[in-house]
């Protein structure tokens, strides 16, 4: 079951660009109250900030009260703060002392409005776990043709929380058309992504992120030359069932996981023969790759979240560029 309920997914999301790319599955007018959470070309910087970021981050004094036989005891942490919601007062985490809090409207607004250029602009944002963790997604309008009619838009994600699940984070990534898929700009490559973690030291390393990141467009070029070259490397039916079988081993005998592997293997073997996502491109290593991720992106079991929350956290910390550098690493080697 999913943390997020739809009235929040309704009202503490917002999703950009529907005219060239539809509602997001979760669009119930409905649950949206007033205003809609869609919007037909970029959502505006100070909707983000009226919307999901207009309360601050504060810290709180914590303290404890038992009941013991001599009476009450009340005990106040002095090595400890809460973090807390200015306007709701829920508490968001509890953290050491040295814990920095990194405010949503200058760590995901102020912070990458100086990391792109006016080509860019907001095509997502949104708050989770009641406030606790927040992104924002910088992307183009119009999408990029690579070769073999891939299509794509290059974008820049920022996210960070406040309950320590999460480093500041700012990475590029890249959205094929065909599949909704979220793919590794680098495709195994040196990953574009910089943390910053909530220390005292913490709050003067924007430069750092600005030099390591650069510019959103040159990721697009990149990531064409790799399309290339993987579309241009021929995988044959006899390796693509070696990866297969590699792939979906269980790694034991028990009769529920090879029950389960043989199932994943029949899943994958569709998208790789009769599948809009992927079929186009068998018989090359990018459509490994496109089988790969469409079947984590869509088709995998998704256990305790739901599969648009569990795909977005797989954005945010780098399981993305993980699953795909794997895929290649594994088809080089059978």
């Amino acid at each position: 079951m999913s943390k997020e309920t739809i009235q929040a997914l309704n009202t503490d999301t917002l999703i950009g660009y529907t005219e060239k790319r539809g509602n997001a599955w979760h669009y119930r007018a409905e649950e949206q109250g007033e205003q809609s959470n869609h919007y037909p070309g970029a959502i505006p910087v100070e909707d983000v900030r009226r919307r999901l970021f207009g309360w601050g981050a504060v810290e709180g004094s914590l303290s404890a009260t038992a009941i013991t036989p001599d009476g009450t005891l009340t005990v106040v942490d002095d090595d400890r703060k809460a973090i807390m919601r200015s306007d709701s007062g829920a508490i968001l985490g509890i953290f050491k002392k040295g814990y920095q809090i990194h405010q949503y409207d200058e760590w995901l607004i102020r912070n990458v409005e100086t990391l792109v250029d006016a080509d860019l602009a907001i095509g997502s944002a949104g708050l989770l776990k009641r406030g606790a963790v927040a992104w924002v997604q910088v992307e183009m309008a119009d999408t990029i043709e690579a070769a073999e009619g891939i299509e794509f838009r290059p974008f820049l994600t920022a996210a960070t929380s406040m309950d320590g699940s999460l480093a500041s984070t700012y990475q590029t990534g890249v959205q094929v058309v065909v599949c909704d898929n979220t793919l590794s700009a680098a495709l195994g490559e040196q990953v574009t992504r910089v943390k910053v973690r909530h220390s005292k030291n913490s709050l003067g390393r924007i430069q750092d992120v600005r030099d390591a990141l650069g510019i959103v467009h040159a990721v697009g070029d990149d990531f064409m030359a790799q399309v290339e070259a993987l579309t241009a490397q021929k995988v044959p039916t006899d390796q693509w069932k070696r990866f297969v079988e590699a792939y979906t081993n269980p790694g034991t005998d028990s009769k529920n996981s090879n029950t389960i592997a043989e199932r994943r293997a029949g899943e994958l073997h569709y998208l790789w023969n009769a599948d809009e996502r992927v079929a186009p491109w068998a018989g090359t290593a990018y459509g490994v790759l496109a089988a790969v991720n469409t079947h984590a992106h869509h088709i995998a079991t998704v256990r305790n979240a739901r599969r648009s929350e569990r795909n977005m956290e797989r954005v945010v910390k780098g399981g993305v560029d993980t699953m795909d550098a794997n895929t290649l690493a594994l088809l080089a080697s059978v």
